[in-house]
This record gives structure tokens, sequence and C-alpha cells, in this order.
């Protein structure tokens, strides 16, 4: 692969890695620091953002883009729950049949910047740049070849 490629490429898992780790220390803010409570879709989210840390990190120091397949599929199934956890908090019909999440209801926002942005739109935002990049690494790593 040339340096240009590899480059390119570096960059796209740096990038990765950095919306991965935002997102991380921005949920272990909300919760740890604000003290809000997630509730189960925001736990799910979690389970499928915070490994990506770990990996990414890894992929970065191994010069592994064969990673960015397992994390575009982590992203996706992340980022679906991240629209659905959006979409019954903004929509009203999606939030009326959404079923009990526990302690805390789903439906809660305890941020609402702008009007729009909530905690679960943040991890989207997260999960979407994540499978971007990802997307990139593979396309660049299959025209490499």
């Amino acid at each position: 692969m040339g340096s240009k490629n590899e480059k390119a490429l570096e960059t796209y898992l740096f990038i990765a890695f950095a919306a991965a780790l935002i997102s991380t220390l921005g949920s272990l803010y909300f919760s740890e620091i604000q003290k809000y409570i997630p509730c189960e879709l925001c736990w799910y989210q979690r389970i499928f953002m915070y490994p990506l840390v770990i990996i990414l990190g890894i992929a970065i120091f191994k010069k592994n883009y064969s990673i960015a397949l397992y994390t575009f599929i982590l992203s996706l199934i992340g980022g679906s729950i991240s629209i659905y956890h959006y979409l019954i908090q903004k929509v009203p019909v999606f939030g009326e049949n959404s079923l009990s999440c526990g302690i805390v209801p789903c439906t809660s926002q305890y941020i609402n910047w702008f009007g729009f942005i909530t905690i679960p739109f943040l991890a989207l935002i997260g999960f979407t740049i994540i499978a971007i990049t990802s997307f990139l690494t593979l396309k660049k790593t299959k025209e490499g070849k």
C-alpha cells in the first residue's frame, strides 16, 4: 500500500477512535459527574460504544485496518438503537408504544439542547462518524489490493 493510502487509513482509524473516546467520556460525564441515571436503551448503546475505544485503539497501534468490518457492524447496531431511542423521545407515536425501560423511562430527556439534541442524538453522531470512517477504511483497503 502506498504511503498516501496508508496515511488516509491511519486518519480514518484515528477519527473513529476519537469519536468513540469522546462518546464514551461524554456518557461517563453525564452519568458520573451530572449523576444522570442511564435508562435501559442508554446501557445498550454503551455496550456497543465502549468496546470501540479499545478495539480502535489497538487497531491504531497495530495498524490493523481490517478491524473496520467489525467497527462498522458494531456502529450500525449501536446507531440503530440510538435512532430508535431518539424516536421514542421525540416522536409521540413511538413514545406512546414504547416498553417500560426500568427505573428511568427511555422517553426522559436529561438534555434537550436547541430542542433536538438529546443524549441518544449525541450517541448517534458518534456511531455515524465511526460507521462512515469504518466504511471509508474498508473501501480504501479494497482499493489498495
